[in-house]
């Protein structure tokens, strides 16, 4: 993947910013970004515009074939804030699997993003830290999420777009605050695996 190498977690020159600027910065291994105040990726499923009613900082590169890209994300929660990873394989049609203070606890949600978006929380976790992990497999994306970094939970999994756009999908991290004033993310022990998964129900 453009951007990110390796176990390690390395990440290099190659992922891009879209959105509002988000400072993004790397160093001793972390990566840092910040939402501003009332910066979301989100459609909501009752309007009728397709477009977002903002935009949310996102750092993204386009990794080929089969591949699982993971982190330990940090958060520094104020309001209804989030560290995701997130994928996007059109202007219309994208994914997040946040950390998010929703409504007032720390819990991993999801977003799927087609024309309009839906939402589903999952589960509530202890703390401002979680790992989140987005793969795919063949044209099918998987989310899943963990408390160490080695047993993951099974979360979501679906396809997005055509074989084509799913092929050619943009991978990487994202900060918002849709109601706050904005907030700081962190994503460290980032690692980047050139393949799928075995079992996207167990995560293996």
């Amino acid at each position: 993947m453009p951007g990110v190498a390796g176990q390690a977690g390395c990440v290099r020159q190659g992922l891009r910013p879209y959105g509002p600027d988000g400072g993004w910065t790397y160093g001793a291994g972390v990566l840092t970004g910040r939402a501003g105040a009332r910066q979301d990726r989100f459609v909501p499923p009752s309007g009728e515009s397709l477009e977002p009613a903002s935009g949310a900082p996102r750092l993204l590169g386009a990794p080929e074939g089969d591949f699982q890209l993971l982190a330990r994300v940090t958060v520094g929660f104020a309001a209804f804030d989030a560290g995701v990873l997130c994928l996007e394989v059109s202007g219309h049609q994208w994914a997040k699997l946040c950390l998010e203070l929703s409504p007032d606890r720390p819990t991993v949600c999801t977003v799927v993003t087609r024309g309009h978006s839906d939402d589903a929380n999952s589960f509530v976790v202890e703390g401002d830290s979680f790992w989140p992990r987005i793969s795919r497999t063949g044209t099918a994306f998987a989310f899943h999420a963990s408390a160490d970094g080695e047993a993951w939970t099974f979360v979501r999994v679906f396809t997005l777009g055509t074989a084509a756009e799913a092929a050619a999908a943009r991978v990487g991290f994202l900060a918002q605050s849709p109601t706050g004033e904005g907030c700081a993310v962190s994503f460290d022990r980032i690692a980047f695996r050139p393949r799928g998964l075995t079992n996207t129900r167990d995560g293996s």
